[in-house]
């Protein structure tokens, strides 16, 4: 049977379509199940990175407000029980020793060395005669003055030019300047030419100078810290200096008031018992 043009060319066109869209499908496929293949495999792929994760910043620390347990006139009868009870609980003290007291008696002489190798005690200087107790006439001439602390700082060997005047409540720390009775002014001044670094104080825990125990209980002076605090009250925002006397305590009732008073400022967060070099403005011991 004859077959025409047009329907040879239509046969031969069929001929190479037909295998020409089947190897099309079959690479279309291949390549299909390649790529699920690959990303099949790689979501299965364990990540070894670690995930980030949000950290949230803890918030700031509140700033404590410093306190400074300051202890005049030792060494005496008093100084080991002060030590004792800041060793039991401690607590960073600072003793203002009188040089005479140091070279009084052997016992004296012993407190004073028991004091310089504890640990979180500083000693400072509280003069070397305290005056003898006549202050009028003692600050009447500067320049003794001068050389009775010197006297006191190289006798005792002392690591620091922190000083307290023997009763005057007198501030020289830096450009912190103040007087109580204007007529020490000219003494407090020399010694500060000298090197000295004066350091008052804020509150006095009292005492009767008759009896040597104290006027009033741990509550109540931890009212007045407070109070100070709360008022603004002290002479550098945030830190205050208590001053005590080291005789007073060796009466047992005073000395469990003491106690009480220091296992009461540690329970109290927002406090922090810290040493007299540590104020602002003091150079640090050398």
């Amino acid at each position: 049977m004859e077959t025409n043009a047009e329907e040879g060319d239509s046969n031969t066109a069929a001929f190479f379509y037909r295998p020409l869209m089947l190897l099309l499908v079959l690479i279309t496929t291949t390549k299909t199940t390649r790529e699920g293949k690959l990303n099949h495999l790689q979501n299965n792929v364990p990540n070894d990175q670690p995930k980030e994760e949000t950290v949230r910043a803890s918030p700031p620390k509140k700033k404590k407000k410093k306190i400074y347990l300051t202890f005049d006139d030792g060494p005496n009868r008093g100084t080991r029980k002060v030590l004792s009870i800041a060793q039991q609980e401690l607590v960073p003290v600072t003793f203002f020793i009188i040089g005479e007291h140091v070279f009084a008696s052997t016992s004296q002489h012993a407190t004073f060395d028991s004091l310089r190798i504890a640990d979180s005690i500083e000693l400072c200087n509280h003069s070397y005669t305290h005056a003898h107790n006549r202050y009028e006439r003692f600050y009447r001439q500067p320049d003794s003055v001068v050389k009775d602390f010197m006297r006191c700082h190289d006798s005792l060997d002392l690591n620091n030019t922190i000083v307290r005047t023997p009763g005057r409540n007198i501030w020289r720390v830096d450009t912190l300047t103040f007087t109580d009775l204007k007529k020490s002014a000219a003494a407090a001044d020399s010694l500060q030419k000298a090197g000295f670094t004066i350091m008052g104080w804020d509150l006095e825990w009292h005492y009767d100078h008759k009896t040597f125990t104290l006027k009033n209980r741990s509550a109540d002076l931890m009212q007045e810290i407070d109070s100070l605090f709360a008022h603004n009250r002290t002479k550098v925002p945030e830190h205050l200096v208590v001053l005590a006397h080291d005789q007073v305590y060796d009466d047992p009732d005073d000395s469990c008031e003491l106690h009480e008073l220091i296992k009461t400022l540690k329970k109290r967060e927002e406090y922090e018992l810290v040493v007299a070099s540590k104020y602002p403005g003091v150079k640090a011991p050398q």
